[in-house]
């Protein structure tokens, strides 16, 4: 009997494991987030010094990098995540009052 059950309970036992290790290396990879922000947030300082990066898009490639950290940081604290959709709408409400000021020009 403890061997049919062995024999059928395998195939079960193969799919918690390997769904086991895909959350460990989620996990991982959700811990080490914060330091490749953190260097890529170095690599975009550098660029801005050596002039490979105007300062427009500097702004907005560290303001991206940045909302990512602080999402990032309120889950490690336990608040809830946000969506994004508020900064997003923002973000492209800007566009539209930018966009129309260059065509005033």
């Amino acid at each position: 009997m403890f061997l049919i059950d062995d024999i059928v309970l395998s195939p079960i036992r193969g799919l918690i494991w390997v769904f086991r290790e895909i959350h460990s290396a989620a996990q991982k990879d959700q811990a080490a987030e914060p330091a490749a922000i953190t260097a890529k947030l170095g690599e975009l300082y550098m660029m801005l010094e050596t002039g490979k990066m105007t300062e427009a898009e500097f702004d907005a490639a560290e303001k991206v990098l940045l909302d990512r950290l602080d999402v990032l940081n309120a889950a490690a604290e336990g608040e809830p995540e946000d969506d994004g959709g508020g900064a997003q709408a923002e973000e492209e409400d800007e566009e539209e009052e930018s966009e129309k000021v260059d065509e005033e020009k």
